[in-house]
């Protein structure tokens, strides 16, 4: 990434602005300006990630970039977070979304900004991004949001297919150590220890609250964009990366919103396009410049004149779970759904995958597959901090049952959401099913290139699920995730069904054996061939951004993910540590440290053995300032219920001259211990 240091307009920063609230509460802005005297649009990033110390890095970058090429660039902590008044008490409230509209109708009566605002932002400010579109505040005129879904159920790190998700559990032990983090007095004064307390009792545990609703019931359709497209009225770009959960919105959102609209998805993981991994990273704040050019300064900065999707065609490569880079093409589609993709469909026969469509052999497979598949199928939305990536599918495919082509004899494109329609039955009144389809080199690896899960309960949709008759064949489609791949000859294309894929996803209440019928089933693929219109493509500019805030590394972090087993007692474990080690912010002589560690195991087949556990620490350290919060989290079930364990404790420091390691004074405990029903998951 190329770091730019001059802009057109120099940059005048703020640090300790507050934006009063309709209610009179206050939340803590930072605010880059271009240096003119000419009022300028804005662009608001709101996020819970505290802008004064743990989005600091990430902010430096982005918004002096922005603020240089004359826009007002903003940043703001949701209530209840970093410095701003209040408790954050679950994600996408309404008081969230009362606040962006205040703050927005705030931004755009100063004399600064010439009341044109846009919204920008990945993971939750790209959800909050949509949603706050869809409130229509008058003066905002377009969004940029990347990593995110207008479906909170469907898309969103806690269910997939009807299927419990890990990151359920990942996501919610995010939060609970972020909620309970103390605001900086050098931003609030001496209100910092009341407002941490308030904080600390008041938040909440919000796994507890995700694992009551386990349906597609009103909580999470509150703040589901896709309730009512047409309440989005400003324009749209859409941004992901294939490595990430969230890329399927962005097909959505490009069929159904009503207003002018872009897609753009890369290989990246988790992470904004110009910071991506895998790469190749891309000048994503250029195109974010030309995006605001566009619709908040008028000007013909070319964006209409785009395809409406562009997209990484992936090559293929040999099964990683990290990659520093993925080799590819940028590929274009005129619209979404693209004329140019042809439905491709494959019947399942006996261990094979054939487009002859005369197959009338009607076949019963079975597979009741062990725990241990899904042990390598990486994270269901990747970061690029460990190797997250899902390795050689050989590993899983032993307990699963495996279709797949011939050889190919000439280079097949894919892009697009795949599907997969079974006729299949099951021994037990709950069961799931996890597809994966996979690109096999002629020496046998298999590198997996999408996957998909279904809750068989959820069959006909989440909102009302029905348990199984067993031994009764149904028919369903699992959707796949949406991908870009091109399989080059002599590669096979194989599909893996499976009964389990744990850890990703919780296995169902008791191991049930699946029955497929095969010339009743198929997978139907959207074919593209190559197009000459590829390669006249407008290419990206590398990446830029502005200099990152200076901080030195004190201790260095570790970062891995390890499966191990223990033959004596039958136990696997899959351990994923993310430990970011201890920084100093220079500009603010602070010290933080962070570390997040994740096992999950299981013992045997017993699907009743699963067990979640979370650890977090983060302390911060600043000359008479001193505090630390750790968590632990604890998720496991038996056949009718989900146990949840929990703890969080503070300490505070007085003396700044003792170690934090050996003198911690503890603040603040709180313990929960909560049974959850399960509901056909």
């Amino acid at each position: 990434m190329h770091t730019v240091e001059t802009f057109p307009y120099r940059v005048h920063e703020t640090e300790n602005v507050f934006i009063p609230m309709r209610d009179g509460a206050r939340l803590a802005a930072r605010i880059w300006r271009p240096d003119t005297d000419e009022p300028m649009p804005a662009v608001l990033e709101y996020i819970p990630y505290r802008k004064r110390d743990l989005t600091r890095a990430r902010d430096a970058l982005n918004h002096p970039y922005l603020a240089g090429h004359g826009y007002v660039s903003v940043r703001v902590d949701l209530r209840g977070s970093g410095d701003s008044d209040g408790v954050l008490t679950d994600e996408y409230l309404s008081v969230e979304h009362e606040d962006a509209c205040d703050v927005i109708e705030w931004l755009a009566a100063q004399p600064w900004c010439d009341g044109n605002v846009g919204m920008m932002g990945i993971s939750w400010g790209g959800f909050n991004s949509l949603q706050v579109a869809a409130r229509r505040p008058p003066a905002l005129k377009a969004i940029i949001s990347a990593s995110a879904t207008e479906d909170l159920y469907v898309d969103n790190m806690h269910y997939m297919g009807g299927c419990l998700l890990s990151d359920n559990l990942s996501e919610a032990t995010v939060m609970f150590a972020f909620n309970s983090l103390p605001p900086d007095p050098a931003i609030v004064g001496d209100r910092w220890r009341e407002l941490w307390h308030e904080r600390l009792a008041g938040s909440g545990l919000w796994l507890e609250r995700w694992l009551e609703h386990q349906h597609r019931d009103d909580y999470w359709k509150r703040a589901s964009v896709n309730e009512d497209y047409r309440a989005v009225q400003c324009p749209v770009l859409a941004v992901g990366g294939w490595a990430d959960g969230y890329t399927n919105a962005i097909f959505r959102l490009l069929e159904h919103l009503e207003v002018p609209r872009r897609g753009l998805i890369g290989p990246w993981g988790h992470k904004y396009p110009h910071l991506g991994v895998p790469g190749p990273a891309i000048g994503f704040l250029q195109e974010a410049v030309r995006w605001w050019d566009h619709w908040l300064k008028g000007r013909d900065s070319g964006v209409l004149e785009e395809p409406m999707l562009r997209a990484w065609m992936q090559d293929s490569v040999s099964p990683q779970p990290s990659y520093a880079d993925r080799p590819g093409r940028w590929v274009g589609e005129p619209g979404w759904p693209s004329p140019n993709l042809t439905p491709r469909r494959f019947t399942l026969t006996r261990y094979a995958l054939t487009e002859d469509a005369d197959h009338t052999e009607h076949r019963r497979m079975d597979v009741q597959s062990p725990l241990s598949v899904g042990m390598f199928a990486g994270k269901w939305a990747s970061y690029a901090a460990t190797p997250d990536l899902p390795a050689d599918q050989r590993e899983e495919d032993g307990g699963s049952l495996v279709f797949e082509t011939e050889p190919l004899g000439e280079t097949f494109e894919v892009l697009g959401v795949p599907a997969l329609d079974l006729t299949v039955s099951a021994d037990r009144p709950n069961a799931m099913v996890a597809a994966r389809l996979s690109d096999v080199a002629p020496n046998g690896e298999a590198t997996r290139v999408t996957y998909g899960l279904l809750n068989l309960t959820h069959r006909d949709g989440s909102a009302a699920p029905k348990a199984l008759e067993p031994g009764r064949g149904y028919r369903v489609r699992v959707p796949l995730n949406g991908m870009a791949h091109s399989f080059p000859p002599g590669h096979r294309i194989r599909l893996s069904i499976s009964s389990s894929y744990w850890p990703l996803a919780w296995p169902s209440p008791e191991a049930a054996m699946l029955t497929i019928t095969t010339g009743q089933s198929a997978l139907t693929l959207p074919h593209r061939p190559p197009r000459a219109e590829d390669r006249r493509l407008r290419p990206f500019e590398d990446a830029e951004a502005a200099p990152e805030a200076p901080s030195t590394h004190l201790e260095p972090g570790r970062h891995h993910w390890k499966v191990e087993r223990d033959l004596a007692t039958g136990v696997s474990t899959l351990e994923i540590e993310n430990d970011q080690g201890t920084i100093r912010l220079d500009d603010t002589d602070t010290v933080v440290r962070r570390a997040t560690t994740e096992w999950f195991s299981f013992r045997g087949n017993d699907p009743q053995s699963v067990w979640g556990e979370t650890r977090t620490v983060r302390r911060f350290e600043r000359a008479d300032w001193r505090t630390e919060v750790t968590t632990h989290t604890t998720l496991r079930c038996t056949a009718g219920e989900f146990i949840l364990d929990a703890e969080l404790d503070a300490y505070e420091l007085d003396d700044p001259a003792a170690d934090p390691r050996t003198a911690q004074k503890r603040v603040y405990s709180q313990n929960w211990h909560r049974r959850i029903p399960r509901d056909l998951v």
